[in-house]
């Protein structure tokens, strides 16, 4: 049985599981502190999976990166390459953004919506920094500090000024480059490792996660959540295959060979800890240069939100349906920008997506109370998000290296390429009895 198998039945007992609970055991003690609260087995076993995850993601990051651009023969690529990653980005925001606009106004969601059937629930939407002082926090004052809080823009910064260091260092250079291309390929080794017990981890976070939230939440803002969705699906299929399309690359190869990292996505509603996964599929799954993947795959997992500007879309034209706000459409070229600026703007800010949209619903002059409307069903229709993100990520990637012929159409086409194997531990054991 293949990875992408044995997570998706993990996922699939797990909601069954979770539902269980939610209807007949929530108010159990036991349940509640030995398997659902703080602690429990599902908060334990779920919260070491992502950790096992985030621990790998600056490393490797660090490494790759800064190996990819001391083995670059052409600095100036690295501006290119940079430059249509950023642009890909903010047109695949600018189309999912617009396209969630026009679906949900057509639908009309939101209209003759009671108020009182929601479970209102309060939110604290943390101020957004200014856009100046994110760009003071790329240059790091402690690198080690900004390394262990996961600065990833910071992580990035860092990177690659070490990787132009040494591609300028001569022989001293060399030999520091072969060092982190020894130690990436440890840590490429130990996201394997982490790959191996994802399905045990996936199983903890989606029966947590539907014990809590239940089916009830879904039941008054069910046309909501299923816009958000329906467009989700839409985008995933249909802009990215788009792009493929205009790439010359079969989108049904790109969308197979992601399958793995797209379960990942979902079940940990986290870009920044799918990183690992990504860039190992990206790399051993899609051919894409270690040079490209290296930068493209972390800077979108910072700044790319196609997932987000969707759900943005969707809610904004619900609150103010319900709210009885006409939206003019200087309102909606407002929404677009607004997405698209904020998703830079606010990179690598912590809750980045109640932030984007309580910017949006000021600027369009729609009360942010509105957001405690939708924030029931946010946790599942974040996995969601996530999930397009990361494939927008991945997709990025892949055509920007298609353009710098820094892809490997043989791996690209090769349906075996990078396949995920499970680790023997007891080979090591039985190599290491041969020896004695």
């Amino acid at each position: 049985m293949n990875l992408s198998v044995k997570i998706l039945l993990s996922m699939l007992i797990a909601a069954v599981v979770g539902i269980i609970m939610n209807k007949f055991l929530l108010d159990n003690e036991f349940v509640q502190s030995y398997i659902l609260g703080k602690y429990g087995f599902f908060d334990v076993g779920g919260t070491m999976f992502i950790k096992a995850l985030k621990m790998l993601v600056v490393p490797l990051v660090f490494c790759s990166l800064i190996g990819g651009i001391a083995n670059m023969d052409d600095m100036r690529a690295l501006g290119r390459t940079s430059g249509k990653a950023v642009l890909l980005f903010m047109v695949t925001t600018i189309i999912a953004i617009a396209f969630a606009l026009t679906v949900a106004t057509s639908f009309g969601i939101g209209e003759g919506f009671d108020k009182s059937t929601a479970d209102i629930v309060a939110v604290t939407v943390k101020d957004a920094p200014s856009f100046g002082q994110v760009v003071i926090n790329i240059i790091p004052d402690n690198i080690l500090g900004e390394m262990a809080s996961g600065n990833m823009l910071a992580v990035i910064f860092i990177s690659i000024v070490i990787g132009i260091s040494i591609a300028h260092s001569g022989k001293e250079g060399e030999r520091t480059a072969n060092f982190i291309a020894d130690f990436n390929g440890v840590i490429m080794s130990l996201v394997n490792l982490v790959m191996n017990v994802a399905p045990y981890g996936v199983f903890c976070l989606m029966a947590k996660t539907f014990a809590e939230q239940g089916l009830e939440v879904f039941i008054p803002i069910f046309g909501y959540f299923l816009t958000v969705a329906l467009v989700l699906v839409l985008h995933y299929v249909g802009t990215f295959s788009g792009i493929f399309f205009l790439a010359r690359l079969n989108p049904l190869t790109f969308l197979k060979k992601m399958r793995d990292t797209v379960l990942f996505a979902f079940s940990t509603a986290s870009s920044n800890a799918t990183i690992p996964i990504t860039m190992r599929t990206t790399e051993e799954r899609l051919g894409v240069s270690n040079s490209i993947a290296s930068f493209v795959v972390p800077l979108g997992a910072t700044i790319n939100m196609n997932g987000t500007a969707i759900m943005q879309g969707v809610a904004t034209v619900f609150v103010a349906n319900v709210y009885g706000h006409d939206l003019m459409f200087l309102d909606y070229l407002t929404i677009i920008g607004m997405s698209v600026l904020a998703s830079i703007g606010t990179a690598g800010v912590p809750g980045v997506g109640l932030i984007m949209l309580a910017m949006v619903f000021t600027q369009v002059g729609l009360p942010v109370e509105g957001i405690a409307l939708i924030i029931g069903v946010d946790r599942l229709l974040d996995m969601m998000r996530t999930a397009v993100n990361v494939t927008g990520d991945a997709a990025v990637t892949v055509v920007v290296a298609k353009s710098e012929n820094k892809l490997d159409l043989a791996v690209y086409n090769d349906p075996n390429a990078g396949k995920f194997k499970a680790i023997d531990l007891n080979s090591h054991e039985q190599d290491q009895g041969q020896q004695t």
